[in-house]
């Protein structure tokens, strides 16, 4: 009974401090909070917010990660269902689109934090993970494409042309958190448009034979 007590307590922690981060980076900007504020408006001590997250950072990438997962699973989901390639796309990566647009300085620290975080860090290898989720998904709408289009997809062939259409994505990020002219999202169908182009002729694929 002792330790279900205990458990429920450090999940209530961990809650308020995720509701009082996430407000927090909603309202003010990444930058601007400071892990005081959080853990005052959580109303815990800041050693017990350590426990939780090592660094603002840390926070950052948790909030994002419990975000990104969800609308990731919904954007596999609408790509499925997507009759054109590049709409089947950018369904996979729009939870990351949808925070450029919202919040493009927070969205380039999430980015930051998942390049350069600390390795051995929780929050960061939950991300990295989904990064690779969202790859896998990129590359799952290409072969089904070349598929669609009669051919037998070679697998190193779509590694390659989901690498260079999540790059795509994250200079788009990039763009916004810079101010970039507002053209960026038909900048961006246009870059995965080419990308799919290139990835349909590349000579790796064989023709099925019926």
């Amino acid at each position: 009974m002792e330790r279900g007590r205990r458990d429920r307590n450090m999940a209530d922690k961990r809650d308020r401090i995720f509701r009082a981060a996430s407000d927090l980076f909603d309202e003010h900007g990444f930058e601007s909070v400071t892990t005081r504020q959080i853990s005052d408006r959580a109303d815990v001590a800041a050693g017990t917010l350590f426990r939780y997250a090592s660094s603002k950072g840390e926070l950052l990438l948790m909030i994002y990660n419990e975000r990104f997962a969800a609308a990731l699973d919904e954007g596999i989901v609408v790509a499925e269902a997507a009759s054109d390639v590049v709409d089947a796309l950018l369904a996979v990566v729009e939870p990351i689109l949808a925070s450029a647009r919202t919040r493009p300085e927070d969205a380039a620290a999430y980015q930051r934090e998942l390049i350069f975080g600390a390795p051995a860090e929780r929050y960061r290898a939950e991300g990295l993970e989904l990064v690779a989720r969202t790859q896998t998904a990129i590359v799952d709408v290409l072969e089904r494409e070349a598929s669609r289009q009669g051919l037998d997809p070679s697998p190193t062939a779509a590694r390659l042309a989901g690498r260079t259409a999540f790059a795509a994505v994250h200079l788009a990020v990039a763009a916004h958190a810079a101010s970039a002219p507002t053209d960026s999202a038909d900048d961006l169908r246009r870059q995965l448009r080419q990308i799919v182009d290139g990835y349909l002729i590349d000579p790796s694929h064989e023709r099925n034979r019926q």
